[in-house]
Parts: structure tokens; C-alpha cells; sequence
């Protein structure tokens, strides 16, 4: 039978995330435990089954491009400028300390000036996914400490890979990289001449974006929306996201990950962004689990018994050195505690910069075998801890949305806040079918409250003179806040079947009386959710075809 890599390590990444995603679901801890813990039964390092790692990181990278994809898709070019006051200085800021710190413990370990550099490097940038996952989970990507996290981390980014050109120059210019530190500096450039060509071609790249990109990738995709075929409009999201990454890294030399950012960014001017969001969504969360995977198979356990001192050295400036330099640099610049302790939390781990920048500081000879070791251990340790540091110091309660000038003064609801409306209708979002539903509600008087997570519908909700929850309906905190004891009817016009029985499930045991209609696009979502308790399904294609049978039968008598 033939054996292929890559389904094998596909197969094995994903069935074992699961099973071991689940068990750590069951035991009431983070999912990404399970992830990375499947990494490391199918690595190199653990008897058994061993996976391609050189397929699993490539697996990953493409899950950190439709990743920054779906971020840039909801993070418009207003919210990026209105964080560069703190996100450009307070990333910088934190960069040089952490690296100073590194450079610290690697003088102890007498590693030399240029291996220091590049261990602190590593332990100064935080991980894309491990960070995004965080702030989605807790619905805090449209708040603003949400808002400076990115920026942050998009300045990060952009450091990062001014620094992966610049270390094979300075290791070749020093002497240390050998042939591979062979760059434009050995032709006569210099280290300012390859500075000024990075932040060139970054600048380029930006430029171009705002200029072509801006303009071009909407229109695409509206020219797209206009055939009709749903496939075609999915595989033209995955294009955008795929193609502009990897123009972006290999005609300018920047990431794929900010190349993927930016595409969504451009995407985001388009008015059928949330659909390419939807349609992203799937792979996006596949291939991020494959990043975890990838990050636990290069996990080697015997690190925690050749070198405890100096990985718990390593896990100090990771968890605690870097992120009480970002808690001052927040608070310096006026920011409350609370945005202060997200954006620690938020840092406090390493990943996929990470692995790139210490593995190239392997390659040129410029730190020993030991030093990877200790930053993926760190990786490993600090993204299984960065949970608990928020949970410790971040409240899980969403922010405010912002209300339009013009809106009735309806405040927003937080998750530890319930409502005080009693005989009410509970409109569990607010997308073209919820709008129209809560438009009815309005002419007919009733008193209704609206459950959506997005920040423009729920604009919208709220300028319609809705009262807002903000969150996630299947999360059992928020379907409290929404009073379902005293509600009298439950509408469930999110699009999401999964989503939806679990809100109907619940909604059934708060209140058995609950009136409760749905939503449902096929036959087999109608038993799904009539299984979990709702009383009324309505089926889009059914009800098309009874209005057309309708109208057709009216004029014949007519």
C-alpha cells in the first residue's frame, strides 16, 4: 500500500488533536493542551508514530496565513492607525528589553555577544496564533486593548522580519555565518544599505496594498459574489489569502503572515467581507490546530531534566520579564490597568517568529544546539500557561460597543450584568435575517433584546433601539444575561446549525415554556435543531417555494 507524509501527518496531527483536544475539553482546561500535547506523542521525540515536521510546519504556516486573513478581514486600517501611538513605541520598547534580558542569561551561559542577541530576539516576539486565539475566545478583538494587541503585534512582525535580513548580514560581515551569512553586505552594501532595503520593500509592500490592493481585491471579489457559485466565491477567498502572502514574501520580502494580514485589511473595504470571513472560517481553524501540532512535535522533554535552571530562567523573561515591561509601557502612556494586564497576558508567550529566528541563529553557527532547545520548550511552557494568566488577570467580560452619534441611548449589557426586561423576545443575531426579524418586533412594540457578537451588526441593533448583549448566544453566561427565565419567545436566526442547537438546548432547559423559532438551510439542520428542542424551524428554500406556489395559484384565480 503506498504511504504518503502527507496524509499520514494530516491523519495522525488531526485525530489525535481531537481525541486529546476533547479529553482536555472534558477535564475543563484549554483545547490548545490537547493540540500541542498531540505534537509531541507524534514528534521525534516520544516512541511510536513519527510525523513529517518539515510537512507540519508548512501545514502551519498556511494555518498563521488564513489566521492573519480572518483578523485583517475584521481589523479595518482606521483601527491600525488609531493604536500607533503606543503599539509602535510600545512594541519597540518591549523588543529591547526582552532581548536585553536574553542577552543577559545567554552572558551567564557564556554564549557570546551575537548568539545573545538572537535568544533575546527570539524570546521578545509573541506568537500570531496563540495571541489572536486568545483574544477571540475572550471577544476581545474588537475592543480596544484588543485593537493594541494587534497593532502591537503587527509591529512586532514587521521588526522580525527586518531582523531575519539582518542577522545572516551581520553573522557574514563578524565572520560567524560562513557561507550562509553570505548577503548583500558581502557585495558592498553594508548593514545601513540592507536596513534601508528591508524597511524599503516594507514600505513598498504597504504602499502597493494601500494603493492597488485597496482597490482591486474588493472589486475581485465582488465580481466573484456576481456568478452565483458559492464555490468559486470560497476558492477566491482562499486565493486572496494564499496568493497576496506569498506574493508579499517573495516580491518584498516580508512575511506571509503580514502579506495575509493586509490582504483581509483590503478585503475589509468590501461590504461582502463577513461572507469571506464565514467562508474562511473552516480551514482557518484546521490548519491553526496544525500549528499547534507542529510546535509540540519539536518539543523535546528531555530539556526539562538536562537544563531546569536555565528553562525556568527562560519561562521568568516570558512570562513575567517581558510582560511587566509592556504592563509599565501601557500604564506610561495613560492606558487604565485593565488594558495594561490584557496586553501583558497577551505577550506573555512565544511561538512561530520565535522558532524562525532561533532556528536561522542555529543554521549560521551563531548559538549552540541548546539555546533552540530552551526557546521551544519556553514556546511550549508559556503557551500552555498563557491561559491561566489570563484567566488570572484578565476578567472575561466584553467591552462596550461603540454607539453611533445618532442611536437611542440603550446601554450594552456585559455577561455579568443581566438584563431587567421580563416578557420579552430574545433575537439571537442580528444579520439580514435577525434585521428583519427586529423590525417587526419594533412595529409591533414589543420589547426585545438582541444577542450578537460582531461589532457593525450590533452597531446596527443598536441604532434600531435594541438592547444589546454583547457575546457569543451559546456561551451559557451570556443566554443568562438575556433573562430566558421571564422571555417569552426565543428567535435563533444565526446561520450556524451547531451554534444554534446549542442555544436552543439550553434555552429549553431555562425555560420550558420558551416559545423558540429557528433558522435552518437544510433537511438535515431541521432534525438537528427540532432534536435540541426549537418548535419552529423555518426553512429558507421551503418557504421560497410556498410564496411561489402562492402568488401562482393567486393569479390563477385571479
Amino acid at each position: 500500500m503506498h504511504h504518503s507524509p502527507l496524509i499520514a501527518t494530516i491523519v495522525a496531527g488531526l485525530v489525535l488533536a481531537f481525541l486529546l483536544g476533547a479529553l482536555a475539553h472534558r477535564l475543563r482546561v484549554s483545547p490548545l493542551i490537547g493540540y500541542l500535547l498531540a505534537g509531541v506523542a507524534v514528534g521525534p521525540f516520544t516512541p511510536g508514530f513519527v510525523a513529517d515536521q518539515s510537512l507540519a510546519n508548512e501545514l502551519a504556516e498556511i494555518g498563521v496565513i488564513l489566521l492573519m486573513f480572518g483578523v485583517g478581514l475584521h481589523f479595518s486600517l482606521k483601527d491600525l492607525l488609531s493604536v500607533k501611538a503606543i503599539a509602535v513605541p510600545g512594541a519597540l520598547v518591549q523588543i529591547a528589553v526582552a532581548t536585553l534580558m536574553g542577552m543577559g542569561l545567554a552572558a551567564l551561559l557564556d554564549w557570546g555577544l551575537m548568539a545573545g542577541f538572537v535568544f533575546g530576539l527570539a524570546l521578545s516576539v509573541a506568537s500570531t496564533v496563540v495571541l489572536l486565539r486568545a483574544l477571540q475566545e475572550r471577544r476581545l478583538m474588537d475592543t480596544q486593548e484588543g485593537r493594541i494587541a494587534v497593532g502591537w503585534l503587527i509591529v512586532e512582525d514587521l521588526a522580525m522580519v527586518l531582523a531575519l535580513v539582518l542577522i545572516p548580514a551581520i553573522a557574514g560581515v563578524v565572520g560567524l555565518g560562513g557561507e550562509a551569512g553570505s548577503t548583500d553586505a558581502d557585495a558592498g552594501t553594508g548593514i545601513g544599505g540592507v536596513v534601508l532595503l528591508a524597511m524599503g520593500k516594507a514600505v513598498a509592500f504597504v504602499a502597493f496594498m494601500l494603493i492597488v490592493g485597496r482597490r482591486v481585491i474588493p472589486a475581485l471579489l465582488h465580481w466573484v459574489a456576481q456568478t452565483g457559485s458559492r464555490e468559486l466565491f470560497s476558492l477566491s477567498v482562499l486565493a486572496i489569502a494564499l496568493g497576496v502572502a506569498f506574493g508579499a514574501a517573495m516580491l518584498f520580502g516580508v512575511s506571509f503572515a503580514l502579506g495575509a494580514f493586509f490582504a483581509g485589511m483590503m478585503l475589509n473595504e468590501s461590504p461582502l467581507s463577513q461572507r469571506a470571513a464565514e467562508e474562511s472560517l473552516p480551514l482557518r481553524d484546521a490548519f491553526a490546530v496544525l500549528f499547534f501540532v507542529s510546535v509540540g512535535m519539536l518539543f523535546n522533554p528531555g530539556i526539562l531534566f538536562s537544563a531546569p535552571l536555565e528553562l525556568l530562567a527562560t519561562l521568568a523573561i516570558i512570562l513575567f520579564g517581558k510582560s511587566v515591561a509592556a504592563f509599565l509601557i501601557v500604564r506610561a502612556f495613560g492606558h487604565p490597568n485593565r488594558t495594561a494586564l490584557t496586553i501583558s497576558a497577551s505577550l506573555a508567550q512565544i511561538g512561530e517568529f520565535s522558532f524562525i529566528l532561533i532556528g536561522l541563529g542555529v543554521t549560521l553557527n551563531l548559538l549552540p544546539q541548546k539555546g533552540q532547545d530552551l526557546v521551544l520548550a519556553g514556546a511550549i511552557l508559556s503557551i500552555l500557561l498563557n491561559p491561566l494568566l489570563f484567566k488570572l488577570f484578565v476578567p472575561n467580560r466584553p467591552e462596550a460597543l461603540p454607539t453611533p452619534a445618532d442611536a437611542p441611548s440603550k446601554p450594552v449589557v456585559s455577561d455579568l450584568h443581566p438584563t431587567s426586561l421580563h416578557n420579552h423576545s430574545i433575537l439571537v443575531g442580528y444579520g439580514r435575517v435577525g434585521s428583519m426579524v427586529g423590525a417587526g418586533l419594533k412595529r409591533a412594540g414589543e420589547p426585545f433584546l438582541v444577542i450578537e457578537d460582531r461589532k457593525l451588526p450590533a452597531a446596527a441593533a443598536r441604532a434600531d433601539g435594541a438592547e444589546i448583549i454583547s457575546g457569543n448566544a451559546a456561551d451559557p453566561k451570556v443566554l443568562r444575561a438575556a433573562n430566558l427565565a421571564a422571555a417569552r419567545r426565543l428567535f435563533v436566526a444565526i446561520p450556524q446549525s451547531f451554534e444554534a442547537g446549542q442555544v436552543v438546548s439550553q434555552a429549553v432547559a431555562a425555560n420550558p415554556d420558551l416559545r423558540i423559532v429557528a433558522r435552518a438551510h437544510s433537511d438535515a439542520e431541521v432534525a438537528h435543531l427540532q432534536k435540541c428542542g426549537a418548535g419552529t424551524i423555518i426553512m429558507g428554500e421551503r418557504e421560497i417555494a410556498r410564496g411561489m406556489l402562492d402568488i401562482a395559484f393567486e393569479r390563477r384565480h385571479a
